[in-house]
């Protein structure tokens, strides 16, 4: 492999998951622009439908995706949500036990930058306490930021079991979060932890194309020397972003995480509408997503969040809007426009304990 990396030079302005890794690695190498790759045939997959795993208990299950080539037929991926979270409701229900929102990758529960100088920053932006005003109890975990899946899932059974005592969960997880979920429920079955409920929001339950372009992109020569770098300077270990390709969780995590039947799995997608704005993080990544898995919310496609019961596309949300991260300037020119927004990330996480509370969770 070439020692120069091939790269335009706009995809240096790219997104949270990526600025970091592609300004390490090209401190770890040189980088010159020159013509953008070709993208990789995106790897066939098998037809939908619960499949036996033969190496786990047979009560145990892996939900399977359609192949790619099929996905424009299928009802679920046009079953799209417009506006039905534009405005929060008089009233909800309120689910019958504990809410446990669990943050995806480089995320937290709680940031606090200067001590009790400053407010902190909170990765579920209001949510956690509409939801708390609602009369539910809401558990928030804190799991290592870009550790592997399986020490972000033991981190997240300590919370649980720390926090719930002995309370049935139902889990609400965003973006990588998901996995962990699935990870802790599948594989470590904690005892001191019931999960009635995995609700997974932008998961990408396949992977992410944009994951595998970074892989490839650094190579397997430069990759160890950009980990130790990312390690160096954050204190994190480095193990998600490998494991965030399509190649490992078609290959390696989904095969070994099977479903546990007395588990109900929801999911909820989103896609942009449109091309992102010219000064978005997600402008390069959504292009890149969009031309080898479709339609997505710039860091998740629509086609990968989908496990269990798929309750829908969230319709104009980009990844960081369904945590209620949403561009406040964008918000107050679509509204002087005439155009006010069309997802409240508050409405949607209420929503999200009404319907919990209707299953009887």
């Amino acid at each position: 492999m070439s020692s120069l990396v091939c790269r335009s030079p706009s995809v240096i302005s790219t997104s949270l998951l990526t600025l970091p890794l592609l300004r390490l690695a090209a401190s770890a190498r040189s980088v010159q622009p020159c013509a953008q790759r070709q993208p990789q045939p995106q790897q066939a997959r098998q037809a939908s439908g619960p499949v036996a795993v033969r190496r786990f208990s047979a009560s145990l299950t892996l939900s399977r995706k359609v192949a790619p080539t099929e996905a424009a037929h299928i009802n679920e991926v046009r079953k799209t949500i417009a506006d039905e979270f534009a405005l929060i409701k008089d009233a909800y229900q309120s689910p019958k036990h504990p809410v446990v929102l669990a943050h995806g990758l480089l995320g937290f529960a709680e940031l606090k930058l200067a001590g009790s100088y400053l407010p902190s920053i909170h990765y579920w932006r209001g949510i956690q306490e509409a939801l708390t005003a609602q009369g539910a109890e809401v558990i928030t975990a804190s799991v290592p930021p870009s550790g592997s899946i399986e020490k972000r899932a033991a981190k997240l059974a300590q919370d649980i079991e720390a926090q719930a005592q002995g309370k049935s969960v139902n889990v609400v997880a965003h973006s990588m979060g998901g996995l962990d979920a699935r990870y802790m429920i599948s594989q470590l079955r904690p005892k001191g932890v019931d999960v009635k409920s995995l609700v997974t929001i932008g998961t990408p339950h396949h992977g992410s194309a944009f994951a595998d372009y970074l892989i490839d992109e650094l190579g397997p020569d430069y990759l160890p020397q950009v980990y130790k770098a990312w390690e160096r300077v954050t204190g994190w270990e480095p193990s998600a972003f490998s494991q965030l390709t399509q190649k490992y969780m078609a290959e390696h995590f989904n095969p070994a995480t099977p479903d546990d039947p007395n588990v109900q799995y929801f999911s909820y997608g989103a896609m942009v509408n449109g091309k992102p704005p010219l000064l978005s993080m997600f402008r390069i990544s959504h292009k890149l997503i969009e031309e080898r898995e479709g339609p997505n919310d710039g860091l998740v496609s629509v086609e990968s969040s989908q496990w269990g019961t798929y309750k829908g596309t969230l319709t104009g949300v980009n990844h960081l809007d369904l945590i209620n991260w949403t561009n406040r300037i964008r918000s107050n020119l679509q509204k002087l426009m005439g155009h006010p927004p069309s997802f409240n990330a508050v409405a949607f996480y209420l929503g999200i304990g009404d319907m919990l509370a209707k299953e009887g969770l």
